[in-house]
């Protein structure tokens, strides 16, 4: 089996962190994100939409350096609650994942470990994958994470007043081309 290099990772791809806070809600960014996705044919979209198990690696990695959250103040706590500075990056693997067809899209389950803080933990992720313009497949979803689990402590702003939840939700769109 020859593995094709990855459909590049459109400019229009998104991922974001979104959390509550005692105080409000935020959403940080991720400025920047890198997906390595390997496939075994040329046309893996039209293979995935088909239901057919084209892709045979998916790994995402996010700079935790790179999370923008609107707020320089938030942007410092969360990049050290996150350990940004010893555990520069955040990595999702898939080790498998099952298509389910349905009219206007496939749904995807995948199946593989998250490495956040230096802590990697197995992690099951619901996404939905459809077409979208130009030949383009479109692959969106949100999982929640608790911070505690990967030894993370949530960040506490103002003296303790404010304080995040410990549980954040991690949101993606990506969008690939063959």
């Amino acid at each position: 089996r020859q593995r094709d290099p990855a459909p590049p990772l459109h400019p229009e791809s998104r991922l974001w962190v979104s959390g509550t806070s005692t105080v409000r809600a935020f959403q940080c960014q991720a400025g920047a994100f890198d997906a390595k996705i390997e496939s075994t044919g040329a046309d893996a979209v039209a293979a995935v939409l088909a239901g057919e198990k084209a892709v045979t690696t998916i790994e995402v990695t996010v700079p935790a350096e790179k999370l923008a959250c609107r707020n320089g103040t938030m942007n410092e706590h969360m990049r050290k609650a996150l350990k940004a500075k010893e555990f520069p990056t955040v990595v999702f693997r898939a080790a498998s994942y099952d298509l389910t067809p349905t009219n206007e899209s496939v749904g995807v389950t995948l199946n593989g470990t998250l490495t956040l803080g230096g802590v990697e933990k197995p992690i099951t992720v619901n996404a939905q994958a459809k077409p979208g313009a130009d030949g383009m497949l479109i692959v969106s979803g949100t999982r929640e994470v608790r911070m505690t689990e990967f030894g993370l402590k949530p960040p506490t702003l103002m003296l303790g007043t404010m304080k995040v939840d410990e549980k954040i939700t991690v949101g993606f769109e990506v969008v690939l081309k063959n």
